[in-house]
């Protein structure tokens, strides 16, 4: 290696399978950047669950061997490309995506993926806006249409999609009720936006629902867990009504003839098919959030670097999330 080349620890995977792939290097290069690359100082890295699947080898997209996970890092512009005129050194920012990784002491990105971080916001909650707000918008505002005055249901609210989702939901003039597996989850869930919160784990809490709702039932579904909930979903939805599918661990049954007297649908939503102009257009709406004060990320557990792989386990396995599960670099 040459010498002078400043190195870095980060977690790389040489290959796919479970949270023991996750191997903690000490001496990796740091990148340089080229042309439009930012490189950041990571403060902290958001933890997703879809850095989970990728890991595994099970997901639709997989990386070349080796590689470090992570798409949303929040840190301290340390250098530029030559072709980089928005940010500079010592620039406080959030990723959307990197091109290096995210699990690590400094992390690559493109300029475009790159956004300033307001001063009332801290790093930590930096790195807890990527993933869940750009997806949160997205599911809400480009695949639901929802419109003011709408009734909206989070269908586990609590993390970090959920809990974004709840903000906006919020800010955007639509009623919100949201479910949450434990009482700390519900007061987080209903300090975020819900109006109303209802407990994931009472056997008859879609009855309850339903009698909040009404004979009209709910416009929009937000769903973490479709292959556990889709079928009750269809059963509470409003005449045209959407549930709009951001995470699903599985298969389900569901009966089709639930979506035809009511004309409803079922809609998948994957940030990553969002276009270049989509993006901006989405981080236009969050900044603005940022800035009057409806965009608050909530932090949840918090792991060191070296403890990634419990976290790994943790984000799928332990129910009862009550915010963003987060990396610590510093």
């Amino acid at each position: 290696m040459a010498t002078g080349q400043k190195l870095m620890r980060a977690i790389r995977v040489f290959e796919f399978g479970g949270p023991e792939v996750l191997k903690l290097q000490s001496d990796m290069a740091v990148p340089i950047p080229t042309d439009h690359q930012v490189l950041i100082k990571v403060h902290a890295c958001g933890i997703n669950p879809v850095e989970t699947y990728i890991r595994s080898g099970t997901y639709s997209r997989k990386p070349l061997l080796p590689y470090t996970p992570g798409s949303d890092v929040a840190g301290i512009v340390e250098a530029v490309g030559d072709n980089v005129s928005t940010f500079k050194k010592g620039d406080r920012v959030f990723t959307t995506s990197t091109i290096s990784g995210g699990y690590a002491e400094y992390a690559l990105a493109a300029d475009h993926t790159v956004y300033t971080l307001p001063g009332k916001l801290d790093l930590k909650q930096g790195a807890a806006i990527g993933i869940p707000y750009f997806t949160a918008y997205r599911a809400l505002l480009h695949s639901a249409r929802v419109k003011a005055g709408e009734s909206v249901l989070v269908h586990g609210a609590s993390g970090g999609v959920g809990l974004a989702a709840c903000q906006i939901a919020r800010a955007y003039g639509l009623k919100v009720l949201g479910t949450a597996g434990t009482e700390e989850g519900q007061n987080i869930v209903l300090q975020n936006g819900a109006h109303e919160v209802f407990n994931h784990r009472e056997p008859n809490y879609i009855d309850k629902i339903k009698k909040s709702v009404g004979e009209k039932g709910i416009d929009v579904i937000i769903e973490m867990l479709a292959n556990v909930n889709l079928s009750n979903d269809l059963s509470l939805l409003s005449y045209g009504g959407r549930v709009i599918v951001v995470g699903s661990r599985g298969p389900i049954e569901i009966n089709p003839r639930d979506t035809m007297a009511k004309e409803s649908s079922i809609i998948g939503v994957a940030l990553y098919s969002s276009t270049k102009e989509e993006f901006r257009q989405f981080a236009a709406a969050l900044q603005a959030g940022m800035e009057i004060g409806w965009l608050k990320p909530v932090i949840g557990s918090q792991y060191l670097l070296e403890k990634v792989a419990q976290a790994h386990k943790n984000i799928i396995h332990n129910s009862g999330t009550s915010g963003k599960m987060i990396l610590l670099l510093e």
